[in-house]
C-alpha cells in the first residue's frame, strides 16, 4: 500500500476530518497534510503507534459522542 494511502486509511479509521484528527493526536495540521499528499513521511513506528491506540482504545468520533 502506497504511504499516503496508508496514513489516509488510518485516519479515515477513526471516522475524523483531518483537523479533527490532528487535534486529537497533537500532530501539526500541515505535518498531516504533507503525510497525506506523500511529500513527507513518518517514522513506520509512528504509524504503527497509530494504528495500536486506534485499534486498542477505539479512538473513533462516535465513541467520544457517546
Amino acid at each position: 500500500m502506497k504511504y499516503s494511502d496508508r496514513i489516509k486509511a488510518i485516519r479515515e479509521s477513526t471516522g475524523m476530518n483531518r483537523k479533527e484528527f490532528c487535534e486529537f493526536f497533537q500532530i501539526p495540521y500541515r505535518t498531516m497534510t504533507d503525510w497525506e499528499r506523500d511529500t513527507r513521511h513518518a517514522p513506520e513506528y509512528v504509524l504503527r503507534l497509530l494504528e495500536y491506540y486506534i485499534r486498542m482504545e477505539g479512538a473513533t468520533t462516535k465513541n467520544e459522542e457517546d
